[in-house]
């Protein structure tokens, strides 16, 4: 299997017809059909790595003030708890263990209800411990790249560009200008992952751009476990570029 970065953006493209959403579907069409999803998202961002075991995953909808349409979306994909015991032991002794208190948040979601609509597919959630260096992460995704050749999708869900902040900023004055920040950052993230430079990926948070683009690391980290799962030389492709809300970088990735 390839594996994915996708930028999730707002949880509106869930209910609107826009080249975010359009994108998500495409991407079904873009990979082949996964026996599972393994997904990491920037929105389990917890002290510890968790894997969700839970037969029934529960749509979360983690977030408030949106249209009640959006709180009524379920995805009610089955869940795999072989799969998250498998995911526990690639981990390694006392690095990640099984909950059962969390389900499937709208950094995933929000991308599978386009991707396979059906929800047909097992989904099973990693956390993202807060506690790791970013080494520490793409190190994770290199232990969980066997999933690969098992038939398992490694889905990882945040954004290259997140200063939510700056984004309201601009919707509430109307601005659609992309920042050069905003611009730069996408770029040499882009050009990092082609040339799979793991070195970059893990210090881009230190440089001016990084910290402008990122004010926290949450929908940063999800990138380094799609980029510590593939391999050196691998194809990159970027089925979807662009930014959303003046400066929040919608770019996925496709590696493999």
């Amino acid at each position: 299997m390839p594996v994915l970065f996708v930028g999730h953006g707002s949880p509106m493209n869930v209910v609107e017809d826009n080249p975010w959403s359009r994108g998500f579907r495409a991407l079904g069409g873009l990979v082949p059909r996964p026996r599972a999803i393994l997904a990491v998202s920037a929105h389990w961002y917890a002290d510890g790595s968790f894997v969700t075991a839970n037969e029934r995953p529960e749509t979360i909808h983690d977030f408030g003030g949106f249209p009640e349409e959006l709180y009524r979306v379920q995805y009610p994909a089955p869940g795999d708890p072989a799969l998250a015991r498998r995911v526990v032991a690639l981990a390694g002794e006392g690095r990640a263990s099984l909950a059962t208190d969390w389900g499937l948040d709208h950094g995933t979601w929000s991308v599978l209800v386009h991707m396979l609509p059906a929800a047909d597919v097992p989904v099973v959630q990693l956390s993202v411990d807060a506690r790791l260096p970013p080494e520490g992460h793409l190190a994770l995704g290199r232990a969980l790249s066997p999933l690969r050749d098992e038939g398992v999708l490694i889905l990882a869900s945040g954004n290259l560009t997140h200063d939510l902040r700056h984004a309201f900023r601009s919707m509430s004055a109307g601005v659609t200008a992309t920042p050069d920040w905003a611009r730069r950052f996408d770029e040499a993230a882009a050009a990092a992952l082609e040339r799979h430079d793991q070195a970059w990926l893990a210090g881009a948070l230190r440089t001016e751009d990084g910290r402008r683009s990122h004010p926290t690391p949450d929908h940063w980290l999800p990138l380094l476990y799609a980029a510590g799962a593939a391999a050196p030389g691998e194809p990159v492709r970027f089925p979807v570029t662009g930014f959303d809300l003046s400066s929040l970088s919608m770019r996925a990735a496709i590696i493999g």
